[in-house]
C-alpha cells in the first residue's frame, strides 16, 4: 500500500494526524459482492486478455475454429518523433510541467505544496517517463497504459496505431487517410499563434503547437489513486485533511464531525473576513444530503428517545445538543457552539464534569459523541399523527401506455418492488421479504379520460374497480380498502396487475387527465401524507388542467422564447405542488416516449420538484430494452430511505448568515424553514452563507442542520448533521482546504457569484438565457484560479500555469457543466434541458460528478485478477480511462457510466473472439448482437464473469438510477452519438477541447494577473472577455481561427488605465460595456466584441475606435497592430466602414484581404 503522504488531501506526511500512526479500526471489506469466480474447467491456454492478445489461445465457444487476436492487426508500432510538445510560444512560454516535489509528500507549511506545478513548454523526456515526473499520482501517464504485467501496450510510446493522429508529425499530408469526425474532435490543442497550426489529419508542423495531455489534470488519476488508499484505511471525520473524492467508496468514522457522505463544505478553513473570502473567489456553502444512505462497516445512525421534554436545545437559536457544546458550573450549565449562550442543564440530563470541564458520562451519551444523530419527538413537534408511509401508484392505461409497452413494463416494476425474488425464512417456511416496512401501505388507481380506483381489501376474492368519470371535480369514493398492507393483499395485488395490460387493451382512450388524477390522489393522502409514484406516456390534453404543446422546435437559442419553455405557466399545476407540500405529499413521475415527443416537463414536473420528488425520464423509451431499467428504478425508489412531512433548518456560527438554499422544495419567505413533501436518500440541497461580521480566528466555525420528518415506518424524528471548520486569517488556508466536489456542486446548482444581477446555473435557467449562463460559469472558474495565482501562489514565472493542489480537476468540471444538456449551446429539447436542470438542483455529489464527468472502463485488456475479489474482499478494478476518444483503443469495448446510463461500446474492429466470450458462442460479428440487450448472459467464461462482477459493482456506487446495459457499436448504433457526447475532454456540444480551455482558461489569468482589468459604473473591476459574458470566443466555443493575431499586453499601467476614452458621462450613457469594448479594442483582446453586446453599446464602440473591414452582410471586424482580424461582429448598426480598407468583401473573417 502506498505511503500515507501520497493519497493525504494536502500532500503532507504529518504524523500527528496520520491516520495509519493512530489506533484506528481498519475498514472493513467494503465490497464483498457475491462474484463469480473463475470458472471451473475453463482453459484459457495461458493466455491472458491484457497480457498477451495476440496469443490468445483460440476459446472453446468459438465457431470460427481458428486462432485470433482481441485486437486487429497492426503493424510495427514506432515511437512518434518527439513526443506531444509543449504550448504555443504566444502564451509566454506557459508551462504545465510537473514539480515532482509538488505532487509528492513534502514537508508541512511549504508553499510549492498547496498547488499543482504545470508547464506546457516542451520538456525532455527521460527514459522511462515520456516528460512526465516519476513517482507523481498527478501527472502519471494515461491510466489506460498502466496494464497488467506483459500488456502488448506497456510502457509504449503512443504512436499513430494508438493515437488519434494517423500519421508522425514530420510526416506529408495525406487527403487519402482522413479522419473520422470523432477523432477529429479528440485531437490536441493546436497553436494559434501567428501561422503555426497542424492540421486535423497530422498535416506539418511544429512540436511547439501541441499540448501533451497527459501533463494536464486528470481526474481519473484523481479518482483512482484515493480509491485504493481507502480500500484498506477509515476516513476520520475530524482529521485535518479532506475528505475523499465523492465518487469513491469509502468507511467513514465519526468523530463527532458529520460524514462528508452527509455535509461537506466548500471551504474547510473559512476565512475571518468577507474580504478574505472574496480574494479567493470560492463560495461559501455546504452541501447536505440528509438521509443518504451508509455503507457496509459503517455504525448506524443513533435514535435517541427524551420522553415528552424532547432533546435538549439552546434557548436562543434553538440549536441541538452537539459534541461542540461544551459544559460549565459543574455540569449545570451548557454553552451554546453556535450563538454562545450559556444555558441551563434539565435536571434530567444533569451529569458533573471532571476537573477538564468534560462531563463523566460523556462516552455513554452518543449526541456528545456522534457528528449525526437522530431525536425521536414529542407532540409538540407533530402536524399529523405520524403513521406508516402510504404508496399511491398511479397508473397510465391510455393507448399510448399500452402500444408502448409502458403499461406491461410499470405492472412489472410494481410487483417487483413490493415481492421481488428475495426470501426470507421463517418459522412457517419460506416468506417474501418486505420491501417496505411494518405499518407502510399501498394502494393503486389507473387513469386515462377517467379515473379507476380500486378496493384491494384482503378479504375480497378479487380487487373491485370504481369507475369517476366526473373528473371537473373528483372525489375519493373509498374510504376502506384503497390503502391496504401489501403482503396481506398480496394474491389481488398481484392479480389485478398482471390483468390491467389486458383489462385495458380494448378501452383505447388516448389523451390522459392527469391534473385530476394528481388531485384525487392528493385528496386520498391529504390525511396521511404519503408518496404518490406516477407513470406517463403523453402530454396529458384531457380536463382540467389540460396542457397544450409549446415547443414546437422553432424557438431561436437565447431568447426570450426558449425561456419560456422552462417555466412552468398553468396555475393550477402550481397550485396542485404547494398543495401537495402542506398536505406531506410528494410525487415521482416515470415519463416515458417514444422519438423524444414532447411531454411539457417544464409543467408537469414542477409537480415533483416542488414536492420534493424526482423525475424518470425515458425519451426513447422501447419496453425490451428499457423496461429491467425501469424496473430497477421503482424498486429503488419504493425501498430507499425515504421520509415525508419534512422540515429543514439549517444554523450556523456567530459572524455567518445563510444567504440562500438551493434544490427541489419550497420556502414561502426568506429565513423560514425549508418544507418538503417528501425527501429520500439521493436528494441533495446546497445552502449559501455570507458574513454578518467577522469571525474570531480563535475559535471554530459551527453548522448544525436539522430535517423534522416521519419515517416510512411512521416514527417522527429529527435528524441532525453537526459541521465544524476552523477560521484562519486570510485566505490561504482556505484554498488549501477547499472541497472541490462540494464546489462544483454549489456552482451548478446556484452560481449566481459572479455578475451582478445574478446570472446562477440551475437556479436561474428560467430568468437568463443559457449563453449568460455559461458566460457566468466561465468568468467563476477564472475568477477563482486567478484569485489563486494572484495572491496566493507566490513567486512563479508569468507564463506559468499554477493550480490549486485541490482544485486541479476544476476547470474540467466546469467545462463539462457547460457542455451537460442543461447549458450547452445549440439546439436540444425543451424537455431534456429542463429534466437535467432540475437533476442538477437535486444531486449529490457523487451523481453530479459521474455526471459531468463519466467513468469508463476498458474491459478488452483486464488482466486476469481484475473482476474478481481480492484477498481482503474488494473487488479488483482496472484503471479508468480519461474521456477522450484519444484514449479508445482500435477493437477495444468499454463501459462507460454517468449515472444515469451505461453505455457498452463496441469499437467497429471488435475481435470475435472476445465477443463469443462476452456475449455466447452465436456472437462473433457486431451484426449479430441483439441492439436491445439490456444485460449481460451468464456465461461460464473468464470475461463475462469479470464484466458481471464489475456491473454489479458499479450498481451500487452510482446514485438513483437503474443500471442496465446499453449497447453502442460503432458505426451501427444511434447510441454511438450519445458516447461521442460524453467524451467531455473532446471538442463536442458546441464547447472547446480540454486542453484549449484550459490555454483561453490560462490566457485570461495572465491579464488579469497582468492587471488588465477595468472599473464598471457599480466599482467592480472585471476583465475585458467578460463584460460579454464570454470565455473562449462565444460562451466556450473556439475554432482554429479564435486566437489569430491576439497581442495581449504585458502590463497595463495605471496612468492609461485613468485616461481611458470612454469618460464617466459615455459609461452612463451606454453602460459599462462600452468602457469594456474600447478598452478591449485599444489592446487587442479577441473576446471585445460578440453578439452580448447591444447594438446601442456597439455604435458607440464603432465611433470611438471604427472598424478596418466591412464584410457582407453588416459584419465588422477589427485589426490588430500587425493587421490582423483579431474580433468581428454581425450586427446591424448602420454607417460607412471606417479604416485603411473601407471596402466589402464576401471572404470569411479568418482569410482578410
Amino acid at each position: 500500500m502506498s505511503d500515507f503522504g501520497v493519497y493525504h488531501a494536502l500532500g503532507q506526511q504529518d504524523a500527528e494526524n496520520d491516520p495509519n500512526g493512530q489506533q484506528q479500526p481498519v475498514a472493513p471489506p467494503n465490497f464483498q459482492p457475491q462474484a463469480m469466480p473463475p470458472p471451473g474447467g475453463y482453459q484459457q491456454g495461458g493466455a491472458q486478455y491484457a497480457g498477451n492478445p495476440q496469443g490468445y489461445q483460440q476459446s472453446p465457444y468459438d465457431p470460427q475454429g481458428v486462432q485470433q487476436s482481441y485486437f486487429p492487426p497492426q503493424g510495427t508500432l514506432q515511437p512518434t518523433e518527439g513526443g506531444l510538445g509543449g504550448l504555443p510560444a504566444q502564451m509566454g512560454g506557459m508551462a504545465i510541467s510537473g514539480d515532482p516535489s509538488a505532487a509528492g509528500a513534502g514537508r508541512a507549511g511549504k508553499k510549492k505544496n498547496r498547488h499543482a506545478y504545470h508547464n506546457l513548454e516542451q520538456a525532455a523526456p527521460s527514459p522511462g517517463t515520456a516528460g512526465a515526473p516519476q513517482g507523481s499520482q498527478y501527472f502519471a501517464g494515461d491510466p489506460s497504459q498502466q496494464l497488467a504485467p506483459g500488456g502488448q501496450y506497456l510502457n509504449q510510446p503512443i504512436t499513430p496505431a494508438m493515437n488519434q493522429f494517423p500519421a508522425q508529425a514530420n510526416a506529408p499530408f495525406n487527403p487519402a487517410s482522413p479522419v473520422t469526425p470523432m477523432e477529429h474532435a479528440a485531437r490536441d490543442g493546436l497553436s494559434r499563434s501567428g501561422s503555426q497550426s497542424i492540421a486535423a489529419s497530422g498535416g506539418p508542423g511544429s512540436q511547439q503547437g501541441r499540448v501533451d495531455p497527459d501533463q494536464i489534470p486528470s481526474v481519473p488519476v484523481s479518482r483512482d489513486g484515493p480509491a485504493l488508499y481507502y480500500l484498506d484505511h477509515v476516513y476520520p471525520t475530524l482529521e485535518k485533511h479532506l475528505p475523499p473524492p465523492a465518487v469513491i467508496p469509502f468507511v467513514a468514522h465519526d468523530q463527532g464531525n458529520s460524514s462528508p457522505k452527509f455535509a461537506r463544505l466548500s471551504i474547510n478553513s473559512i476565512p475571518t473576513t468577507a474580504e478574505s473570502l472574496a480574494s479567493t473567489g470560492l463560495p461559501l456553502g455546504l452541501l447536505l444530503q440528509p438521509l443518504a444512505p451508509l455503507q457496509d462497516g459503517e455504525l448506524p445512525i443513533p435514535v435517541l428517545d427524551f420522553g415528552e421534554t424532547g432533546p435538549p436545545r439552546c434557548r436562543r437559536c434553538r440549536a441541538y445538543i452537539n459534541p461542540f457544546m461544551t459544559f460549565r458550573s459543574g455540569g449545570n450549565k451548557f454553552v451554546c457552539n453556535m450563538c454562545t449562550f450559556p444555558n441551563d442543564v434539565p435536571t434530567e440530563y444533569f451529569s458533573p464534569t471532571n476537573p477538564q470541564g468534560v462531563r463523566v458520562d460523556r462516552e455513554q451519551r452518543p449526541e456528545l459523541m456522534r457528528g449525526t444523530v437522530e431525536f425521536m419527538v414529542p407532540k409538540e413537534y407533530w402536524a399529523k399523527e405520524p403513521v406508516g408511509l402510504r404508496w399511491l401508484f398511479l397508473i397510465d392505461v391510455t393507448q399510448e401506455s399500452l402500444n408502448k409497452g409502458l403499461l406491461e413494463a410499470f405492472c412489472e416494476g410494481i410487483l417487483n418492488a413490493l415481492y421481488g425474488s428475495d426470501t426470507e425464512e421463517t418459522e412457517d417456511g419460506a416468506e417474501t421479504k418486505r420491501s417496505i416496512p411494518e405499518g407502510s401501505k399501498v394502494g393503486l388507481i389507473t387513469y386515462d379520460k377517467e379515473i379507476y380506483f380500486y378496493n384491494l381489501s384482503a378479504e375480497l376474492e378479487k380487487a373491485q374497480m370504481i369507475v369517476m368519470p366526473d373528473i371537473e371535480d373528483p372525489f375519493v369514493p373509498l374510504s376502506e380498502g384503497l390503502f391496504v398492507d401489501p403482503y396481506e393483499s398480496k394474491d389481488i395485488i398481484t392479480g389485478l396487475l398482471n390483468q390491467l395490460p389486458t383489462m385495458f387493451s380494448q378501452i383505447k382512450n388516448p389523451e390522459p387527465a392527469l391534473l385530476p388524477t394528481l388531485n384525487s390522489a392528493l385528496a386520498a393522502l391529504s390525511s396521511t401524507g404519503g408518496k404518490i409514484v406516477c407513470s406517463l406516456s403523453a402530454l396529458p390534453t384531457w380536463g382540467p388542467g389540460r396542457l397544450f404543446r409549446r415547443d414546437n422546435g422553432t424557438a431561436a437559442p437565447n431568447n426570450d422564447a426558449e425561456k419560456k419553455l422552462f417555466t412552468t405557466e398553468h396555475p393550477s399545476w402550481k397550485k396542485c405542488g404547494e398543495k401537495m407540500v402542506q398536505s406531506g405529499v410528494g410525487v415521482d413521475f416515470f415519463v416515458a416516449t417514444a422519438a423524444g415527443g414532447y411531454l411539457d416537463l417544464a409543467t408537469v414536473g414542477h409537480v415533483s420538484a416542488t414536492s420534493g420528488g424526482e423525475m424518470f425520464y425515458y425519451p426513447n423509451f422501447h419496453a425490451p430494452r428499457d423496461s429491467l431499467q425501469l424496473s430497477k428504478e421503482i424498486r429503488h425508489t419504493v425501498t430507499r430511505d425515504t421520509g415525508y412531512q419534512a422540515l429543514m433548518k439549517v444554523r450556523c456560527s456567530n459572524g455567518l448568515q445563510i444567504s440562500s438554499y438551493h434544490g427541489n422544495f419550497v420556502q414561502h419567505t426568506f429565513g423560514a424553514d425549508l418544507e418538503f413533501g417528501t425527501i429520500d436518500a439521493d436528494k441533495a440541497i446546497g445552502v449559501m452563507f455570507s458574513y454578518d461580521g467577522k469571525l474570531d480566528s480563535k475559535l471554530d466555525a459551527h453548522f448544525q442542520s436539522a430535517l423534522l420528518y416521519t419515517t416510512a415506518s411512521g416514527e417522527r424524528r429529527v435528524r441532525c448533521h453537526n459541521i465544524v471548520a476552523s477560521v484562519s486569517e486570510g485566505g490561504r488556508e482556505g484554498m488549501r482546504f477547499v472541497d472541490q466536489d462540494a464546489i462544483v456542486n454549489l456552482i451548478a446548482k446556484e452560481g449566481r457569484w459572479s455578475l451582478k444581477p445574478p446570472l446562477p446555473s440551475a437556479s436561474r435557467m428560467t430568468e437568463r438565457s443559457l449563453k449568460d449562463i455559461r458566460g457566468a460559469i466561465s468568468e467563476k472558474t477564472v475568477d477563482i484560479l486567478a484569485g489563486y495565482r494572484k495572491n496566493f501562489s507566490g513567486s512563479h514565472p508569468p507564463g506559468q500555469l499554477v493550480l490549486p493542489e485541490n482544485l486541479k480537476e476544476f476547470g474540467m468540471y466546469m467545462l463539462a457543466l457547460m457542455k451537460c444538456r442543461a447549458f450547452k449551446g445549440g439546439s436540444e429539447p425543451s424537455d431534456r434541458r429542463v429534466h437535467d436542470m432540475r437533476m442538477l438542483k437535486s444531486m449529490g455529489a457523487l451523481e453530479l460528478s459521474l455526471y459531468l464527468y463519466p467513468r469508463i472502463i476498458p474491459i478488452h485488456n483486464l488482466s486476469d485478477e481484475d473482476g474478481f475479489p481480492n484477498s481482503a474482499g474488494h473487488l479488483v478494478l482496472p484503471p479508468t480511462l480519461r474521456a477522450s476518444y484519444s484514449r479508445i483503443e482500435p477493437g477495444g469495448v468499454y463501459l462507460i457510466d454517468n449515472s444515469q446510463t451505461l453505455l457498452l461500446w463496441l469499437h467497429a474492429s471488435v475481435s470475435p473472439n472476445l465477443l463469443a466470450d462476452l456475449f455466447g458462442p452465436t456472437y462473433t460479428t457486431l451484426s449479430s448482437l441483439d441492439p436491445f440487450m439490456s444485460t449481460l448472459p451468464v456465461l461460464e467464461t473468464h470475461l463475462n464473469c469479470q464484466v458481471r462482477n464489475i456491473l454489479r459493482w458499479l450498481e451500487g456506487v452510482r446514485g438513483s438510477k437503474g443500471l442496465t446495459i446499453n449497447v453502442a457499436r460503432q458505426g451501427v448504433d444511434g447510441s454511438e452519438y450519445e458516447f461521442a457526447r460524453r467524451l467531455v475532454e473532446d471538442r463536442n456540444s458546441e464547447a472547446q477541447s480540454y486542453v484549449d480551455w484550459l490555454v483561453s482558461v490560462h490566457r485570461f489569468i495572465q491579464l488579469e494577473v497582468g492587471g488588465n482589468v477595468f472599473s464598471l459604473t457599480d466599482g467592480r473591476q472585471c476583465m475585458p472577455w467578460l463584460a460579454t459574458g464570454s470565455v473562449g470566443g462565444r460562451d466556450g466555443k473556439c475554432d482554429s481561427r479564435s486566437t489569430a493575431g491576439v497581442v495581449a499586453p504585458k502590463t497595463l499601467s495605471m496612468e492609461r488605465h485613468d485616461q481611458l476614452p470612454a469618460n464617466e458621462k459615455a459609461r452612463r450613457e451606454h453602460g459599462p460595456g462600452h468602457a469594456a469594448a474600447i478598452r478591449a479594442l485599444e489592446h487587442g483582446v479577441l473576446e471585445a466584441l460578440v453578439d452580448a453586446l447591444s447594438d446601442v453599446v456597439l455604435g458607440a464602440v464603432i465611433k470611438a475606435h471604427p472598424p478596418a473591414l466591412l464584410f457582407g452582410e453588416g459584419r465588422l471586424a477589427w485589426r490588430d497592430s500587425v493587421g490582423e482580424v483579431v474580433c468581428s461582429r454581425q450586427t446591424g448598426v448602420g454607417g460607412q466602414p471606417h479604416g485603411a480598407s473601407g471596402k466589402q468583401a464576401s471572404a470569411p473573417v479568418s482569410e482578410p484581404k
